[in-house]
C-alpha cells in the first residue's frame, strides 16, 4: 500500500493488485535474505477509477512504456525483531537506493504444514526522485499532491521445500 496527501487536506491510499515476491534466506532470522519484489504499475487501485486512469497515463507511472515497478535488496540489518533493508526501487527506468523499516512478525506452520514467515515493511520516498513530477496548484495556492509517499506491505512468505 501507499499513502500520499492530496490537496493538503486528505490522504489517498492505494495499491498495487498484481505483485510478485521472493525472498531467498539460509539463516532462520532472515539476516541474510536476498529480497526482490515486482508490481505491475497498470494495477494500481486507489479506489476511484478516473484518478487511477490518471496515475496510469504518462502523467504518473506510464504503465504502457513501463510496465513493472521493482525493488531488489541490496542488505540486510538485524536489531532484535526489527530490520534494516536497504535497496534499489526503480520506477519510470529511475533506479534509487531505499530503506524500508522491516518488523519481522515471526513464523509458524499453517493449518496445511507450510513454514510461514511474516513482516511489515515501512517507508518513505519523494515522487520526484523517480520521475514522478506532475503537480497541480489549487485555487488557495496550495499543492494538489505531496512530494512524499509513504509504504506500507505487509508481507507472508512461504518456505519453499
Amino acid at each position: 500500500h501507499f499513502k500520499i496527501k492530496h490537496l493538503v487536506i486528505s490522504t489517498v491510499t492505494g495499491s498495487f493488485k498484481k505483485f510478485e515476491g521472493t525472498v531467498d534466506s539460509e539463516k532462520d532470522d532472515f539476516s541474510d535474505a536476498n529480497i526482490q519484489f515486482s508490481a505491475e504499475a497498470a494495477s494500481i487501485d486507489t479506489n476511484n477509477e478516473q484518478r487511477d486512469g490518471h496515475l496510469k497515463s504518462a502523467d504518473f507511472f506510464n504503465a504502457e512504456k513501463y510496465p513493472k515497478i521493482t525493488f531488489v535488496s541490496t542488505e540486510v540489518k538485524k536489531n532484535g525483531d526489527e530490520y534494516l533493508l536497504k535497496g534499489n526501487l526503480t520506477m519510470l527506468d529511475v533506479t534509487k537506493p531505499v530503506d524500508l523499516k522491516l518488523e519481522y512478525g515471526g513464523t509458524t506452520k499453517d493449518l496445511y504444514g507450510q513454514t510461514k514467515a511474516g513482516f511489515e515493511a515501512t517507508g518513505k520516498i519523494n515522487r520526484q526522485d523517480f520521475g514522478l513530477k506532475w503537480s497541480a496548484v489549487t485555487e488557495a495556492g496550495g499543492l494538489a499532491l505531496s512530494d512524499e509517499v509513504k509504504l506500507i506491505m505487509n508481507i507472508q512468505v512461504a518456505k519453499q521445500p
